[in-house]
């Protein structure tokens, strides 16, 4: 069994966020607390490079904004590492600016196309250049000749995706008119409640989401919630081993991030929030209690909603009662690894009978799982969903290359074997 109480680490889509506001903005930004997260680092290190004044006080990470006007151009190329949201929404933040600049990533995101950004924000006005490896000119690094004013763009986006209109949303602070990103499934709004936060004239209106031309303003002090992606694995792991209760605190319970407990609560998942503020981000309390699971059909609109869960609640249908159907994945494909492939790899040395009828589907028989020596191909998501289904497991489960979750979640092991019984998680040896 799984007991306890827990605080998840900042919610790193939240910290991205602030943290390029706070650098557009005038005045001094607060943001609180401050994640130990790699990818984070990454978005820190884009703003530095254009001059952002930053430094560290406790749990505290202090930018000193002094708007637009003031950031400067690099002298280097800024560097994305592996992530991704990094990548897009600083895109659309240097389409903006009237010099060069140039995005570089770690090999596993410079294989991943940038089409979906790149489209719109020519639209704009900006030139942008990837690479052309394998005939593709949208793939990192990517060489960004911005423009101010940008051109005013209504722009349906051709799948929901929140880091793509985060872009465009960013981009659009320095156009010469409203813009308009369309939505044909709606996605998370951190960055519509993020630059609202910082004085942008932005609102969701019944044909898209409008933005005006602004200029931002710091609010002091941004505080971010527990990242609710990461509290779904303890909710899982409370939810499949008998026995479990698990107290979840200070999570972040943003309508449009909270998707997947709707889902495993459809499964028969026993779930209770409390909401106990709402800022910038709603957060609060969510518990859990063990609880045999129903099998899941999820239709391919729901995934937008359940994108960075979609490996964890793989394991919940894996340990479910029935025959699970998930449709519409083909976005796991290219994420750090494909992951449909690296939990349909894993679930099967478990145990799992496990089945893709479509590129984009997966078919689990759920009953049970086998301890098994396991692979997390280099994706965080991937070692923590398998970390919680090797203790819903029968026997042990070795899981290689874990020390990948230092990319979300540096502290993932430690937080799961202090809830865990004693010895039931041996910690990778990097941690």
């Amino acid at each position: 069994m799984v007991k306890g109480s827990l605080s998840v680490p900042p919610d790193k889509a939240i910290c991205h966020r602030a943290v390029l506001a706070g650098a557009l903005a005038e005045g001094t930004t607060r943001i609180q607390p401050w994640p130990d997260a790699e990818d984070c680092q990454r978005t820190l290190d884009v703003v530095k490079g254009l001059g952002v004044a930053s430094s560290l006080r406790g749990a505290s990470l202090i930018l000193e904004g002094k708007g637009w006007q003031a950031l400067q151009a690099p002298k280097a190329d800024l560097f994305c590492g592996e992530s991704g949201t990094t990548l897009r929404l600083a895109a659309g933040m240097l389409a903006g600016q009237p010099f060069a600049s140039r995005l570089s990533a770690a090999p596993s995101l410079a294989r991943r196309p940038m089409r979906r950004i790149v489209t719109p924000l020519q639209a704009m006005g900006a030139r942008i250049t990837g690479s052309g490896a394998a005939g593709d000119e949208s793939l990192p690094p990517l060489a960004i000749e911005g423009r101010r004013p940008l051109k005013a763009l209504h722009y349906t986006l051709p799948v929901a995706s929140a880091q793509v209109k985060s872009a465009i949303l960013f981009a659009a602070l320095a156009a010469d008119g409203p813009s308009t990103v369309v939505e044909l499934h709606p996605t998370r709004d951190h960055t519509e409640r993020m630059l609202a936060a910082f004085g942008a004239d932005v609102q969701r209106k019944p044909d898209g989401i409008r933005i005006e031309p602004s200029a931002l303003r710091s609010p002091g002090e941004i505080r971010i919630p527990g990242d609710s992606s990461s509290a779904a694995f303890f909710v899982v792991a409370g939810l499949l081993i008998p026995g479990s209760e698990v107290l979840l605190e200070g999570v972040g319970l943003n309508p449009t991030r909270i998707a997947f407990l709707r889902i495993l609560e459809r499964m028969g998942g026993r779930i209770h929030l409390a909401v106990e503020s709402s800022g910038v981000e709603p957060y609060g309390q969510i518990l859990v209690r063990s609880q045999p699971l129903q099998p899941l059909t999820l239709k391919p609109t729901e995934v937008p909603g359940v994108i960075d869960e979609l490996p964890i609640l793989m394991v919940a249908c894996a340990c479910a009662s029935g025959t699970s159907e998930l449709w519409g994945l083909s976005e796991l494909r290219f994420k750090e690894t494909d992951r449909i492939a690296s939990m349909v790899a894993g679930l099967r040395k478990m145990g799992v009978s496990i089945t893709e009828p479509e590129h984009d589907a997966v078919r689990i028989e759920g009953g049970g799982l086998t301890g098994a020596l396991v692979d997390s191909a280099d994706d965080h998501r991937t070692a923590m969903s398998l970390a919680v289904a090797g203790l819903a497991a029968k026997g042990t489960t070795r899981i290689a290359g874990a020390e990948c979750v230092r990319k979300s979640y540096p502290g993932f092991f430690l937080d799961l074997a202090r809830l865990a019984p004693p010895g039931a998680v041996r910690l990778p040896e990097s941690d």
